[in-house]
């Protein structure tokens, strides 16, 4: 399984606010076997979404779009992916009881506050979409045509995924090795590895641990287990993390 995640936001490539969803996100698919060949921050701009969502809902297995839902000026993500597939924008029974029901326990907690939100506004989705009910927010998501549409605020964007994680599996696995030896000394191992074993073998320097993270990743269980012995024998790498002082 592929899937392509769409973070939306100005404040993103701004560097106001740090894409953290987007780590997460990449985290949690590849812990399910799920690859994430795109991931892509896109402006708070209608036709870009619909356009970014349209060809990657194309593309790949399946598209996860973060941020930009509710009722604020900046916040269009809800009708870009309407655009996209042609839909147009309606509250559902499901919806807007839900909104309505979360309104409520926000005016509970703030009871010196007017709470002011035009609910079907709040609740709409696309037509004929799946609803993803916000338990940990206001807005409500939705799935259209292979489109995941999330919101950008972590805690709900978490709630919301949780609920329809089972939905994501793929059949990819990795596993880490740990060297000291400088890069430059082990690509010809590396290079040898990912021809005979069909696998793919990543190399990550990590100064503060004091190593070079190798990762090898592949589909076949029994490849990976052949490469990662294979660079056992061939390389100073370890399966537990070493550490040697970089200007040892």
């Amino acid at each position: 399984m592929e899937v392509a995640l769409i973070t939306v936001g100005d404040e993103l490539l701004s560097g106001d606010t740090v894409n953290t969803n987007a780590n997460w996100l990449a985290t949690e698919l590849g812990d399910r076997g799920v690859a994430v060949p795109r991931i892509l921050s896109v402006p708070d701009d209608r036709p870009v979404i619909a356009d970014r969502a349209r060809e990657y809902a194309d593309a790949f297995d399946a598209v996860i779009v973060t941020g930009g839902l509710g009722s604020t000026p900046d916040d269009v993500t809800m009708e870009a992916v309407a655009d996209a597939f042609g839909r147009e924008l309606a509250p559902t029974d499901l919806t807007r009881e839900a909104v309505e029901r979360r309104l409520a326990v926000v005016r509970e907690r703030i009871p010196d506050r007017d709470v002011d939100v035009d609910v079907d506004a709040e609740a709409a989705i696309p037509t004929g979409s799946r609803p993803l009910l916000n338990e940990a927010g206001l807005a409500p998501g939705c799935v259209v045509e292979g489109v995941y549409v999330m919101p950008g605020i972590p805690d709900e964007l978490k709630s919301m995924f949780g609920a329809v994680s089972d939905e994501f599996a793929g059949d990819r696995r990795s596993r880490f090795l740990y060297t000291v030896e400088p890069e430059s000394n082990i690509v010809p191992a590396l290079e040898a590895a990912m021809d005979r074993f069909d696998v793919a073998v990543g190399c990550y320097p990590d100064r503060e641990a004091d190593h070079n993270r190798l990762k090898v990743t592949g589909t076949d269980e029994a490849a990976i287990d052949a490469a990662v012995e294979w660079l056992l024998s061939n390389v100073n790498a370890s399966e537990e993390p070493v550490r040697r002082g970089w200007d040892d």
